[in-house]
C-alpha cells in the first residue's frame, strides 16, 4: 500500500470521528469490541498457564521427576543403584525413599494418608525443594534416639483438621504389620510432630506425613531396604528420555516412571481445556468483526460521494480497496493494542497482588495463578489482528465497484 492510499484512508478516518452520528459510535464500539475480546483472551489464557505451570511445580515440589521402582519388591542394594544412576548425563539427584499408606490417628480425629520417608542429607538440607515450613524445623526429623517417638513432618491442613502442632503425637497405623497365626496385624505407633510444611496443594497437605527413611524402616520391619529411588534431571522435559536411559542401564526387573507420564492425563486435559478457551473467546473478537464489517459499510454508503471523485481523478479499484482495508486494519489495530495493554495490566496486578482467592480444598490452589507467555500473547494478537483483516475485505471490494456516474448522478 502506497502513500496515496495510507493518506486518503487516515482523513477518511478522520472525518468520520468528526462526525456525529451513527458512524462514530459504530466505529467506537467495534474498536472497543476488538479491545475487550483480546483482554479476556490474554487474562483467561494467562490464568490458564499459570495454573498449569503452579500446579506442576507444587506436583514436582514433592514428587520426583523420575522414579526407579523394582517389580513386586522393595529395592535392597539401593546405595549402589543411586551411585550408578547419578552417572548417566543430566542427572542431578538420585536418593532413595519409601512410601506407604498409613491411618492416622489424634485425640477425637482420625484420616487417611501417606507416610513418606527421605533420605537423612535431604532432611539436613531443610527438607523437599518446594515444601515452606510454617511451624517447626525440618531439620528435627534426623533427630532424636531409637527409644523416642520417630519426629514427623505434618501438612497444615492436617494440622489444622486433627488440631496438631509442633511437639503433640499422634498414632500411626500401617496395615502392612506384623504375620501371625490369627492372620496379618498392623502395626502402630506413637510419632512426634516436629515441623508443619505448606505446599499449596490442598491434597499434599492434608494427607503427606514426612520421617526419616531409618525410622520408617524400623517402624515397618524393612531392614535396609527402601521403596524406590527418586531421581532429579537438570531438564524437566526430558525426564522421558532419561528415565528410559536408567531403565536401559538397570535392567530387568527394575522399572521406571517419571513425572509427565504420572500426570499425563491432568496435563493433557488442561491443554485441551486451554485450546477449547482460545477457540470460543476468539469468537468474541469474531463478533467484533462484524462490528467492523458494519462500520465499513456504513463508511462507503457516507462517503459515496468521496470515493466517486477519487475514481474520476484515477484512482484504481485496487487503491479504492486498500483505502478501506486500511480503515478496518486501523480500527482492529487500535482495539488490539488497547486490548492488549488492559490485559497485560490486569494479569500484572493479578499475579502481583493475589487480590482473588480460591478454595485449596476444591483447586487444590489457594490464589489465582497467571502467568503471561510471549508466544501465547503472539498467537492472540495475531487472531485478532487476522480476524480484523478479513472483516474488511468485502466493504472494501464493495467500495471498490462503486461506479462514480452513478454515484454522483444526484449530486
Amino acid at each position: 500500500m502506497g502513500f496515496f492510499e495510507n493518506f486518503v484512508a487516515l482523513r477518511l478516518l478522520r472525518g468520520v470521528r468528526r462526525q456525529k452520528g451513527f458512524i462514530s459510535l459504530s466505529t467506537l464500539i467495534s474498536t472497543l469490541g476488538v479491545a475487550v475480546g483480546v483482554m479476556t483472551l490474554i487474562i483467561v489464557i494467562g490464568v490458564m498457564t499459570g495454573f498449569t505451570q503452579d500446579l506442576k511445580k507444587k506436583i514436582l515440589s514433592v514428587n520426583a521427576h523420575v522414579l526407579v521402582l523394582k517389580h513386586g519388591q522393595p529395592v535392597e542394594n539401593y546405595q549402589e543403584v543411586a551411585a550408578a544412576i547419578r552417572k548417566l548425563p543430566g542427572v542431578t539427584q538420585a536418593e532413595p525413599f519409601i512410601y506407604t499408606q498409613v491411618m492416622f490417628s489424634a485425640p477425637g480425629n482420625i484420616a487417611g494418608g501417606v507416610l513418606r520417608a527421605v533420605d537423612p542429607g535431604v532432611i539436613k538440607a531443610g527438607g523437599p525443594k518446594g515444601l515452606q515450613v510454617v511451624e517447626g524445623d525440618f531439620t528435627a526429623l534426623a533427630e532424636g534416639g531409637p527409644d523416642d517417638p520417630p519426629p514427623v513432618a505434618i501438612g497444615n491442613e492436617m494440622s489444622r483438621n486433627l488440631n496438631l502442632h509442633p511437639g503433640d503425637y499422634l498414632n500411626i497405623i500401617s496395615p502392612l504389620g506384623t504375620l501371625t497365626p490369627m492372620g496379618r496385624l498392623p502395626r502402630m505407633k506413637s510419632f512426634k510432630v516436629a515441623a508443619v510444611f505448606h505446599t499449596g496443594m490442598y491434597e499434599f497437605d492434608a494427607s503427606l506425613v514426612y520421617v526419616s527413611i531409618p525410622r520408617l524402616q524400623a517402624f515397618l520391619g524393612l531392614g535396609d531396604k527402601v521403596t524406590g529411588l527418586e531421581v532429579q534431571v537438570a531438564d524437566i522435559y526430558r525426564a522421558d528420555r532419561i528415565a528410559q536411559q536408567i531403565a536401559d542401564k538397570l535392567g530387568p526387573p527394575f522399572y521406571t516412571r517419571d513425572w509427565m507420564r504420572m500426570n499425563a492425563t491432568l496435563f493433557s486435559a488442561l491443554k485441551l481445556e486451554k485450546v477449547a478457551m482460545f477457540i470460543i473467546l476468539t469468537l468474541t473478537i469474531l463478533v467484533a468483526a462484524f462490528g467492523i464489517a458494519s462500520t465499513l459499510f456504513m463508511m462507503v454508503m457516507k462517503k459515496t460521494k468521496e470515493i466517486a471523485i477519487l475514481k474520476s481523478m484515477g484512482a484504481t479499484r485496487r487503491s479504492i480497496m486498500q483505502i478501506f482495508i486500511v480503515n478496518g486494519l486501523i480500527i482492529g489495530a487500535v482495539g488490539t493494542l488497547a486490548g492488549l495493554v488492559l490485559g497485560l495490566g490486569a494479569c500484572a496486578l493479578l499475579k502481583r497482588y493475589e487480590f482473588i482467592k480460591l478454595p485449596g480444598y476444591v483447586y487444590g490452589l489457594s490464589t489465582l495463578p497467571v502467568q503471561v507467555q510471549a508466544g501465547d500473547v503472539a498467537m492472540i494478537v495475531a487472531a485478532a489482528v487476522g480476524i480484523s483483516f478479513l472483516a474488511t475485505l468485502y466493504p472494501s471490494w464493495q467500495a471498490s465497484r462503486l461506479d462514480p456516474v452513478e454515484a454522483i448522478r444526484y449530486e
